[in-house]
């Protein structure tokens, strides 16, 4: 009886709450305002900079053979072999480059999944994926996760990646959009840093020139 009173007690005064809900804070901030302001420094740098600072590694390509190169060269000195891709674009990628490889492997199996991304965001060093491009998975199970990109998908901030993905997707949204920035990293345990916990130990960005006319 005296939990069933607790109970009403609890949800009468949540229902009095809502009938008086607090004020949002910044009311006078209009949606379109921006809050963050691009200091003029290239987008790229911005990226490569922050990335940098949250543990990712990042490598700028002049073109898509310089891409090849390094890729191929990574791929070598680390000996991975089992390679999850899902992405035809990807795919393509990799068919330039003389490697045996295996592209077979199961996310389960693989030693790094590579894939495409939607946009970077300079100002935070992040990579932003979908579940329709990249799907749901591969940047978070495999323990190494290789991003490649263009730089006409560098935006300043979140917020103008949000706009892009709404103005790209108007008829049907992604059922998931994930902001990667760098690799997993938790201090749960004794407050000191680990990485790979929840997600890739080490994430790399292949930045490639990419010319807007």
């Amino acid at each position: 009886m005296q939990t069933s009173s607790a109970k009403k007690n609890i949800l009468k005064r949540i229902k009095q709450a809502l009938e008086k809900p607090v004020p949002l804070p910044f009311d006078k901030a209009r949606p379109e305002q921006t809050f963050y302001i691009n200091g003029g420094t290239e987008l790229e740098i911005q990226f490569a900079e922050k990335f940098s600072a949250v543990q990712g590694k990042f490598s700028f390509c002049a073109n898509e053979i310089e891409l090849y190169e390094q890729l191929q060269t990574l791929l070598t000195t680390r000996q991975w072999n089992k390679i999850f891709i899902n992405e035809p674009v990807v795919t393509d990628v990799l068919k330039k480059i003389s490697l045996k490889i295996n592209t077979e492997t199961s996310l389960s199996d693989c030693d790094v999944s590579i894939t495409s991304c939607e946009y970077l965001i300079a100002r935070t060093g992040t990579i932003v994926l979908s579940s329709i491009k990249n799907g749901r998975t591969p940047s978070v199970y495999a323990p190494t996760h290789i991003c490649i990109a263009y730089t006409d998908q560098l935006v300043f901030d979140l917020k103008d990646a949000i706009e892009l993905l709404k103005n790209k997707y108007t008829t049907s949204f992604p059922s998931l959009i994930t902001f990667a920035s760098g690799p997993s990293r938790t201090a749960d345990i004794e407050k000191t840093l680990v990485t790979g916990v929840h997600g890739p130990k080490e994430v790399f960005c292949f930045l490639i020139q990419r010319f807007k006319f």
